[in-house]
Formats: C-alpha cells, sequence, structure tokens
C-alpha cells in the first residue's frame, strides 16, 4: 500500500493538460493516470476541479539569515514559499556573512534546518575568494553568484581579470554562474553626481542605472562565458536593450539562460509616483515598452524563466523620501505564482507555458531535471494543487514572510495553490501553512546533475599555467 493518491484532478504538463490521477509513495510520483489504474492508498484527497502543477523552482531568493533575519529568516521565507506554491529555492549568497568560504557555507546550510522546501545554496564569485571556488563546489554549493553589479550588502564587484580566472574554475565543475549582470563603475559614477546635485526622487534611481548598464554587462559576461566554456545565468532581466546580447550568446551557442521577475513585468515608470520608495529595487523597473519586449521575450522563451529575487526588508527600510537611503527589493516568493496564474486567466499565456518558465526551464538549467520540475514516474512529488478560478487580493498584512510590505498592495489575482505538496508531504493544505514542517526541506545536492564541462582554451587558462608553475 502506497502513501497517496490525489484523485479527480488536471495533471498539467508542458505538453498540455489531462485528467489524471497522482500516486505517491516515499516521497516521489510511481503512478499518473486513469484512477482504476491507481495501487491502494492509505490516503486518497480529493481534487477535482483543480489543477495538479509541478511546484515552482525559484532560483532567486534572499532569506538573509545568517546576519540580517529582522529582515528574513529560513524559517519565514519557506513558510512564504510553500504558501506561493514555490517547492524549491535557490538562496543567494549576500548574508551576513557572505557565503564566500565552506565554513560560511557550513553556517548557510545550518540555518537552513529550518527550512520547509527543498533548497539550493549559492557560493559566491568575488575578487577576494577566487582560491575557494573549488572547496565550495566540493562542499556542495548547488550554483555561483557573482555580483557584477552593486546592491544590498555592498559586496565589492569583481574586476573582469577576477571574473575571467572564477569563470574558469567554475567551468571545470559544471555549476551554474548566475549574475547581477549591472556594470559597477557607470552605475557609482551616476549615483554620485545625481546625490552630488541633490537630486533624490524615487525615479533618480532609473537614472542612476539606465539600461546601458545591462547591455554591457550581460554581453562582457556572455563573451567570458563564450571564451572559457563557463555556464552562466542572467538574473532579473529588466529591459529590452540587454535581450539582444542574450539572443546573440544564444545563438553563438553559449550555454546562458535568463530569467526576469513579475515586477518588471507588472510594473512600470508610470508606477514611481504612486509607489515612491516601495519600487526601488535593483535593476530597477522601467518602462511599459520594457515591459513588453520581456513579456514576448518570456513567452518565445529566449528569456527561460521566471524567478522573484525575493528580497525582504521591513517597511521602515523600504520606506524614505530620500531614494538612495531606501532598500532596496521587496518579498516575491509567496505573490508570483497568484500574479502569473492571473495572465493565464486573462489567455495571456497557457498553464502549459507557465509550467516550463516556472518549473521545468528551471530544473533543466540547474541540474534538478527530472527528478524535479514534472509531474511524472520517478519525479519528486513537488506538486502545487492550484484553484485556477479562486479569487483573492494581495495584502502585506497576510503575506507570510517577515517583511510586511509589497509592491502588489491590494492587486486582484485569479488562481492560487490551494494545496502546496513537497515530496509527497503538504507543507500547505487549503490555504494554511500546516505546522511542524520547519526541517521537511533538503538540499538538492544529491540529487543534481552537472552538464559535462566543455572546457575552451585550457593551455591559455590562468589555472593551467599556475598548474604549470607549480609543478616546475
Amino acid at each position: 500500500m502506497i502513501d497517496l493518491v490525489l484523485t479527480g484532478g488536471t495533471v498539467v504538463t508542458e505538453g498540455g493538460e489531462a485528467r489524471a490521477d497522482v500516486a505517491i509513495d516515499g516521497g516521489r510520483i510511481v503512478a499518473v493516470g486513469l484512477a482504476e489504474t491507481m495501487p491502494a492508498a492509505r490516503e486518497q484527497v480529493d481534487v477535482a476541479g483543480h489543477h495538479l502543477l509541478p511546484g515552482a523552482i525559484d532560483v532567486h531568493v534572499h532569506f538573509r539569515e545568517p546576519g540580517y533575519t529582522h529582515k528574513e529568516d529560513w524559517g519565514t521565507g519557506t513558510a512564504a514559499a510553500a504558501m506561493g506554491g514555490v517547492t524549491t529555492v535557490f538562496e543567494m549568497p549576500n548574508t551576513n556573512p557572505p557565503t564566500r568560504s565552506v565554513a560560511e557555507l557550513r553556517e548557510k546550510r545550518a540555518a537552513a534546518r529550518k527550512a520547509r522546501v527543498d533548497f539550493g545554496l549559492y557560493g559566491l564569485l568575488a575578487e577576494d575568494n577566487i582560491g575557494e571556488l573549488e572547496a565550495l563546489a566540493a562542499a556542495g554549493v548547488n550554483a555561483f553568484k557573482c555580483f557584477m553589479g552593486n546592491t544590498f550588502g555592498n559586496l565589492p564587484s569583481p574586476s573582469t581579470g577576477a571574473m575571467l580566472e572564477g569563470f574558469e574554475i567554475a567551468a571545470k565543475t559544471g555549476l551554474r554562474i548566475s549574475l547581477h549582470a549591472e556594470t559597477a563603475s557607470i552605475m557609482a559614477w551616476r549615483q554620485e553626481r545625481l546625490e552630488a546635485a541633490g537630486i533624490d526622487h524615487p525615479l533618480a534611481h532609473v537614472a542612476a542605472r539606465p539600461e546601458i548598464v545591462a547591455i554591457e554587462a550581460v554581453g562582457r559576461a556572455a563573451v567570458l562565458a563564450e571564451w572559457t566554456g563557463a555556464r552562466v545565468h542572467v538574473l532579473h532581466i529588466s529591459s529590452a536593450g540587454e535581450l539582444r546580447p542574450l539572443a546573440e550568446a544564444k545563438a553563438r551557442g553559449v550555454d546562458i539562460t535568463g530569467e526576469t521577475c513579475p515586477c518588471y513585468l507588472f510594473l512600470t515608470t508610470a508606477d514611481y509616483d504612486r509607489l515612491g520608495s516601495v519600487i526601488r529595487v535593483n535593476p530597477p523597473v522601467r518602462e511599459a515598452k520594457d515591459a513588453d519586449a520581456i513579456w514576448d521575450a518570456l513567452q518565445s522563451g529566449l528569456v527561460d524563466m521566471i524567478a522573484t529575487d525575493h528580497a525582504p526588508h521591513t517597511p521602515e527600510e523600504k520606506i524614505n523620501p530620500v531614494i538612495w537611503k531606501a532598500d532596496c527589493g521587496f518579498p516575491g516568493v509567496e505573490t508570483q505564482m497568484p500574479l502569473m496564474l492571473t495572465e493565464v486567466a486573462k489567455g495571456r499565456m497557457s498553464l502549459s507555458q507557465y509550467v516550463k518558465m516556472s518549473a521545468g526551464n528551471p530544473a533543466r538549467a540547474f541540474g534538478l531535471w527530472p527528478r524535479k520540475g514534472r509531474i511524472g514516474v520517478g519525479a519528486d512529488a513537488d506538486i502545487a494543487v492550484v484553484d485556477m478560478g479562486r479569487r483573492e487580493t494581495i495584502a502585506a498584512e497576510r503575506l507570510h514572510s517577515r517583511a510586511r510590505i509589497t509592491p502588489f498592495e491590494g492587486r486582484e489575482t485569479i488562481g492560487a495553490p490551494v494545496h502546496t505538496l513537497v515530496r509527497g508531504t503538504f507543507v500547505q493544505r487549503d490555504r494554511t501553512l500546516v505546522p511542524g514542517l520547519e526541517g521537511h526541506g533538503r538540499q538538492v545536492t544529491d540529487i543534481q546533475q552537472m552538464a559535462q564541462p566543455a572546457p575552451r582554451h585550457v593551455e591559455e587558462s590562468l589555472e593551467y599555467l599556475l598548474a604549470e608553475a607549480r609543478a616546475a
């Protein structure tokens, strides 16, 4: 007798939808099909009228622990994920201390013992820890993060020389490098000039970070990846301009993927007066033409996936009349799925398209496929049971993140996850967090399958030359 059968639902895959039951045992899916083909189960849950989606995989969250737990911790962050139909998260390294060494990775992993959902951990790729990258990979980081531009935590951006060496090392591991692709020197110069002139209104943030900072950074990173064979991922695509170097790199065969976030799809510069400093995020929300271009790129597959850059801060840290003093970012891991399902309800995309961008493509890009990102035999039973007709209104006071502030306050949504299962266990049921499941989440290291590295220019690589020198 198996553990659980979900009966009467409609299973959604990247290829379409079909009425089917789903049988689960030992945390894995063991059968998908007609009711009469299901094995006997200890529990049956009727999900008739609902759609079964692979749980979302959000490869871009900041849970702030260690160091900034007044903003968020692994308990509250993964509670928000569970409520949002997100079953796997990849957590960023700009905590305090940053995740730049094996000792700090162990500290981060200890903090993550509170996780309710499965997770990956990023290791930092910076100027001062190039010598730590191989050890971080061996110790179990799931990807690297390179901050080409400054953001929360004020980690120094590495020089292009350090990036090149870091890419050479990462290429050998097969781990993907996620890029905060903004050019630090341009932004620092422009912000200093604006501040000196006393310009501090919300739109000044956009002026300090025009789209050229992303265009230049994406192009530069793509060339480094092409030369080294590194696998790279462009985070939080915010502008129409950076889509061109992304497309050109893909056409050249660079192993490059890209994501965008709901704020770049649903908000524009027209919202700055209304939202003030609450809208401040890195990179900034831009014009309507940018949102339109990103929507087109997401639907065409040029932009591979949806993520959130879940970046919680307290209301006191967010609200400031001087834009330079307002912290950047806001929570998003709980609201992404309802926002995107609303667009499905409006006919802007299909559920199958959404499954591909929210689960399938992230799983493939970060080595989790076929264990995650799909509903099929052998896969982890990571499932969002969705009521496509459920209407809700986003309200900060009801968010499970510690950050009680959102630029989507008051927005009505259509469609919501009414249950969330992580490896066959309900972590959210009937729109209520299931108690007692802190610690249910597991790091995905044991299932992650890295792409075989494709070394380039080995004889010219710095690591090769240094190794030769040491041998001599």
